[in-house]
């Protein structure tokens, strides 16, 4: 664990080096390694997904006058693990996270979600270790420096959110999801998930949660014009 490396990437020395390794430290790395003498990054996760939802929504707040259900859908926008993953991509940070020889194998959403959690934590680390400015400076230039390029993208709105607001500008309803069936073992579920409208299906989808079997039969329902 180059640590030195890390911080230069992130341009902030920690005062309390075990804070950081913490951070980096996956539940299951301490399966594997009884000794280890540091809690595993999931408190700190806890901690820095508070503060990195205050320092957006402050800056939405003080940078948009849009409506609330604008507001929090960019904020959305810029703290769903996929976005965050990305980010810790960028900054390095999958080389240095400890993780278990069964889970550094996780490719896919079980990765992104394991690099999203490590970014949180290392927000919670850094509050901690050197307070809220330089928490809102981090976040600010990593994260909220990318929410221009989402907005000129169009990427904003998710599917549902965008299925939503076309069902109730069509037709004045706002639909709803029932989950189909799912499968599989705890730790390697799939979902089946319906998108209806009164009583009539539209589309489904299928994902590793209901959340994003949700997203997906929202998405396959968007390519349907004439409902």
């Amino acid at each position: 664990m180059d640590l030195e490396k890390l911080e230069n990437k992130i341009n902030i020395k920690f005062k309390d080096k075990d804070l950081l390794k913490s951070a980096l430290t996956h539940r299951s790395y301490l399966n594997e390694n009884r000794k280890w003498p540091l809690p595993h990054n999931e408190r700190l996760e806890f901690l820095g997904d508070a503060v990195l939802e205050l320092i957006t929504t402050e800056y939405l707040y003080r940078n948009y006058p849009n409506p609330e259900g604008e507001l929090t859908n960019f904020r959305s926008a810029l703290v769903n693990y996929k976005m965050l993953s990305d980010v810790a991509n960028s900054l390095g940070l999958e080389e240095h996270i400890l993780l278990s020889k069964g889970e550094s194998k996780d490719i896919g959403r079980a990765r992104q979600v394991i690099l999203a959690n490590a970014l949180e934590a290392l927000i919670g680390a850094i509050y901690l270790d050197s307070g809220f400015e330089t928490s809102k400076t981090f976040i600010t230039a990593n994260i909220i420096g990318k929410l221009q390029s989402i907005v000129e993208e169009g990427e904003v709105l998710d599917p549902k959110s965008k299925f939503q607001e076309l069902a109730q500008e069509k037709l004045g309803v706002t639909p709803h999801y029932i989950v189909l069936g799912e499968w599989g073992p705890d730790h390697n579920k799939n979902f089946e998930v319906g998108v209806f409208i009164n009583q009539k299906q539209i589309a489904k989808g299928v994902g590793p949660s209901k959340q994003e079997a949700e997203v997906a039969a929202a998405k396959n329902g968007l390519e349907i014009s004439d409902f």
